[in-house]
């Protein structure tokens, strides 16, 4: 633990219930931060394959040519002084040209790695592939953990250790994935994306969560980093009930929620280079850093650094201003926040006390 920076407040442990809201309250032991706390901030890579993003899910999208180009990333960060977190999913774990791209960057100390669950390309291959399907919380919770015991154990065979991290795709996470990472021996999770309600799709919904981090667990304890998504703007508290208000479906085609972000009443950003400026992310970092938050992930698809793959860098020009991006909004907060660099495990290891290589019993 960090002497006067954490303070870590103990909840007692309620009846299991099945909403996932619910189960995280058992055992749940929130986070807090001191207002003289160093901010942090994590970068987490989603790891995985190209797939069209406008067409339907399938079991064939499992090229993992984009990886080539994880270097451009890695370089800015390390000229930055920040090692990502690289959550990788069974093509981008079962495929050499997947893997190798990220051993030689491990072995050298410069990241860690950890597992990103993408139904519908991970063995084993027995669901119906569908929107619904592609939640792995929304799967028979034995193929879903079978799922994910493949996948770690892919990990482990070709990259030589059991992931301790884990970030569910398409932020698919339920209570007996919860369950499943108990059991699998994992220590984090970052699939929370507070503010976010997935229902629509047939997903989960975290509008009840904020940014928080927090631990939980009934068989043993875990570490939750949310994603790192709020509403920013003067509207202020009555943010997310007017935000919801605006984000019917008759005010979103009459574009009320753009006209309200840019009239700076009130916005939901997610810190993310995909469809986030650089104003906005400072916006959302230095709201935040008002309500008591210190710990943020800056998050992104690897897809993104190769023109084309996300609809989010269509060309070389647009990737060269992707990257801009995320050095100017780094270099933001390394320098006028007086943040720096962490990990998920590095984080995990300070609230314990221990080294980040050892696992949480």
């Amino acid at each position: 633990m960090l002497p006067g920076q954490i303070n870590v407040v103990p909840k007692p442990i309620e009846p299991e219930r099945l909403a996932i809201d619910d189960y995280l309250t058992l055992g749940r032991i929130p986070i807090s931060a001191a207002p003289t706390a160093e901010p942090l901030l994590f970068v987490v890579v989603d790891t995985e394959e190209e797939f069209d993003w406008n067409a339907p899910f399938s079991r064939e999208s499992t090229s993992v040519r984009a990886m080539s180009q994880i270097g451009r990333l890695q370089r800015l960060l390390d000229t930055c002084g920040l090692k990502p977190t690289y959550v990788i999913d069974f093509p981008i774990a079962s495929q050499p040209d997947g893997y190798r791209p990220l051993q030689e960057i491990r072995d050298d100390g410069r990241c860690d790695i950890g597992a990103h669950l993408h139904p519908w390309v991970n063995p084993p291959l027995s669901e119906t592939v569908s929107g619904r399907n592609s939640f792995g919380c929304n799967l028979d919770a034995g193929l879903e953990f079978a799922k994910i015991e493949r996948l770690r154990a892919t990990i482990a065979e070709w990259l030589g250790f059991a992931p301790r991290v884990y970030k569910a795709g398409r932020y698919g996470f339920g209570v007996a994935t919860a369950r499943t990472l108990e059991r699998l021996g994992f220590d984090v999770d970052l699939s929370i994306n507070p503010r976010m309600d997935f229902r629509p799709v047939d997903g989960p919904s975290f509008d009840q969560f904020d940014a928080m981090p927090f631990f939980f667990g009934v068989e043993r304890r875990l570490l939750e980093i949310p994603c790192t998504t709020d509403y920013t703007g003067w509207a202020g508290g009555a943010g997310p009930a007017l935000h919801r208000f605006i984000s019917r479906p008759a005010l979103t085609r009459a574009r009320v929620p753009g006209v309200m972000a840019r009239l700076r009443v009130v916005n939901k950003v997610m810190l993310t280079p995909e469809g986030s400026t650089l104003a906005e992310l400072v916006s959302l970092t230095r709201t935040l850093l008002r309500r008591g938050v210190r710990t943020f992930s800056l998050t992104l698809h690897s897809p993104s650094l190769s023109p084309g793959c996300t609809p989010y860098v269509r060309s070389e020009r647009s990737l060269m201003d992707f990257l801009d991006r995320i050095k100017a909004y780094c270099e933001f907060f390394l320098g006028e926040v007086g943040g720096r660099g962490s990990t998920p495990l590095q984080f995990l290891a300070s609230l314990n006390g221990r080294s980040a290589e050892e696992p949480v019993s």
